[in-house]
Order: C-alpha cells, then structure tokens, then sequence
C-alpha cells in the first residue's frame, strides 16, 4: 500500500530531461522511464514494471491513441456532411450539365451532384467509426502474450490475472480486451485503421478533383478572399489552392496503407522490432494528414459559390442536342415519322455541330428546328421541349429523400458539435 501511494504521488512527477539521457545512454525507451520513475518513487523502485513488457506499455498506449484520434476526425467528418447538406438543399433545383467521361450527358443539378459527394463522405463517417468502436485493449499479457509472469505473480490463479486484464483494460475505456495476442497487438489492427483514413482521402480527392474542374469551366468555384493572389505572374487568375492542397495530402494520405500492410506482412512469429519505427511515422501521419484534409474540405466547403448564369449558358450550348429524344417523341406524337424525324435532326444536328466546333459559333440547331417546316407541327412545343428542368428526372427529390433518410440521423449523432467554422492560416 505505501508503495501504490508512492506512486500515486508522483503521477505527474516526471523527470524528462533526466528520461533523455537515460534513454540516449540505454537506447530504450521504455527503460529510461521506468528508471526515471523509479528514482521519483524509490520505495515503489523494486516492483516498478514487475511482470510487464515494453509493448504493454507501448502498444496499449497506441491503443488509447488510436481511439481518441478518431474521436477527434469523427465530428470533423460530421461537419463536412453537414456543410455539403446544407450546399446540396440551397441548390437542389439548379440543372447543370451532368457528365459521363468529362463529356457532356443528360442534366442533373448542382444539388444533386454534392449528394454524391456527401455519400461517400457518409460511408467514410460509417467507416471510421466501425474503426474507431472495433478497437480493443490489448490488456495484460506479457512478454509473449501468454501472461506467464502475470500467473507466477499471482502464483497460478488464473482468475486474478484474468481480473486483472479486465480491471486495466476498464480503467482505460474499453470495453473489450484482445484474448489473444502476441508481443505487440496484431498490426492488422493499424492496416484497419489506416485504410479508412485512406478511403477518406479518396473521398476527399474526388471531391476537391471535381470543384477544380467546375473551377476551370467557371462554374462553381471555392472561397476567394478579395486580397488573395491567384499567381505572382498571372494577376487574373484564381486558382483552386485550397481544393489543390487538400488533393495534395489526400495523395499522401492514401500511400500511408501500404506501410502498415508490408509491416502486419513481415511480423515474425510473437514480433519482431521492425514494425516500430515506422510506425511512428505511418500512424502519427494518417491521423494528421486526415485531419488537415477535413480543415480544408470544411473551408471548402463553408465557401463554394455557384455561378448560375454560367451554368445555364454551357447548358443552351448542348441542350438543343440532348432534346433530340424529346423533339423525336413530340413529332411521332403530332402523327410524324420516327425514322423521317431522326433523319431530319440528324442533319440538323450536325450542320450545328460543325458551326460551334469549326467556325466557334453558338450552336444553332433550335433556330434550324424552328425555321425547318419539316417540324412546324411542333414549333409551338420548341421552348417548352428544351426547358432545363425538364431534364433533370427527380434529381430534386432525390436530394430531399437523401437528406432526410440518410444525412440527418448520422448527424443527430454530432448534435452540439457541428458549428464551429474552419479558418486557414495561409
């Protein structure tokens, strides 16, 4: 009792200077601080580390970590969701040219599209928690797992030490221990965690990826502050750093994986010590090339703006050729023919075609529609035929529906944590 008290005293009674050279002179770190904390607590001095392993130590500390590293990328997740949600409502009914291959195909709008970007971040959300909540103690174990010197110390009653493990892996918020293990925890538990930090950088990639491309189209752009400079050379340009920065460490982001696969790939047997180093790196990056890449994508998107009246010009300039379907189905419906119809826009289409892509002309092919007697039957159904809104199917409710079935109650989960705003230093 007058040792655990000792102890107890001397908490946060560390030594860290006296730590260093220990280690510098030892070349252990785990060491130097047992000693170090041995010469703060020199009753407790003997028993100090009795029966543990540096990986006792070690790895349930990564453990800790892991878990409070996810608690705080969880609501950053959560706040990007909640950000594009609000985006994809505001702008649920603009059309916009959808695209397949980066060419152009049917409408949809700019609402719907976030909704494909929210998706995703709702699967990473899902992920990252399943992640966060599948974490176990590794618990008290010993050198090799089989907590061999933990029954010599409570001379062979399996009860205690399996009370023990329970009461250390409790005292540290977990629920639940790892019965088995070797020296270490088993690193598929890092190639897990890794992969859906990595799997959010994919997500986060896309996202930015397909803002820079509505970015060069001038279509939608991110936030642009009035004294901020595109380039040093180019005093009118207004490049997409912030989307280009987060695709930047998103890249690095989803490298990160492979190291902790070739690491769960090469641990011999119990353990061996190469998993250690790298660790340090691979781990402590995920978790803060994550959490700058969720910092960018809320400044993203905390700022998009959307220019409507681009949209709708890149939309008049394909519209009259993905009306030809609807033209076709009014004329056959006015008692025309539809091979004689397709003939006729066919012609017409392509005489259009070539003035906007060799002359660069508007493309005319309504004009040629309404001055073709061939289509006076429907020359009065023309404007209402080649109506924008028309074309975007249930794109609209399908942003509702997706927002009230699956966007709200993940963010129910978040409440009181979605409204702090995300500010960049430079």
């Amino acid at each position: 009792d007058e040792q655990i008290k000792e102890m107890e005293a001397n908490w946060d009674n560390i030594d860290y200077e006296f730590a260093a050279k220990e280690e510098e002179k030892i070349r252990h770190d785990t060491m130097a601080h047992v000693r170090t904390f041995a010469v703060a607590c020199p009753k407790a001095a003997p028993i100090i580390h009795l029966g543990a392993t540096s990986c006792y130590v070690g790895d349930n500390t990564d453990l800790i970590v892991l878990r409070d590293g996810f608690d705080i990328l969880l609501p950053k997740v959560a706040r990007c969701i909640h950000r594009l949600a609000k985006f994809a409502l505001e702008h649920k009914d603009q059309p916009t040219l959808g695209y397949t291959h980066l060419q152009p195909a049917q409408l949809t709008t700019v609402g719907k599209r976030t909704t494909l970007w929210t998706q995703e971040l709702l699967m990473d959300e899902r992920a990252i928690r399943r992640a966060r909540d599948d974490l176990r103690f590794r618990g008290v174990k010993g050198t090799t797992g089989t907590q061999a010197s933990f029954l010599q110390l409570f001379e062979g009653d399996n009860e205690k030490v399996k009370k023990l493990d329970e009461l250390v892996t409790q005292m540290a918020g977990f629920k639940e221990v790892y019965i088995v293990c070797g020296q270490t925890y088993t690193r598929k538990v890092d190639v897990e965690c890794l992969n859906v930090l990595a799997s959010l950088g994919s997500t986060a990639h896309k996202i930015c990826t397909d803002i820079r491309i509505l970015a060069s189209n001038k279509e939608i752009e991110e936030p642009f502050e009035s004294s901020q400079i595109g380039s040093s050379a180019m005093p009118y340009k207004r490049n997409p750093m912030r989307s280009e920065r987060c695709c930047a460490l998103a890249r690095i982001l989803m490298a990160l994986p492979s190291n902790a696969l070739s690491t769960a790939a090469t641990q011999w047997m119990e353990r061996t010590l190469d998993d250690s180093a790298n660790r340090r790196i691979s781990l402590a990056d995920s978790f803060l090339a994550a959490d700058s890449v969720l910092i960018l994508l809320q400044n993203i998107t905390e700022g998009l703006v959307v220019y409507p009246k681009v949209i709708n010009r890149h939309i008049t300039q394909e519209l009259p050729f993905m009306a030809s379907e609807n033209i076709i189905m009014a004329m056959v419906k006015a008692g025309g023919n539809r091979q004689e119809c397709h003939e006729e826009i066919r012609v017409h289409s392509q005489a259009a075609g070539n003035k906007v892509k060799q002359e660069g002309l508007e493309n005319d092919l309504v004009e040629r529609i309404k001055a073709a007697p061939y289509f006076s039957p429907i020359h009065d159904q023309i404007d209402t035929l080649l109506s924008p809104s028309t074309f975007t199917g249930r794109a609209s409710q399908q942003v509702e529906e997706f927002l009230k079935l699956e966007v709200e109650p993940v963010l129910k989960k978040y409440e009181g944590q979605l409204g702090s705003t995300s500010t960049l230093a430079n």
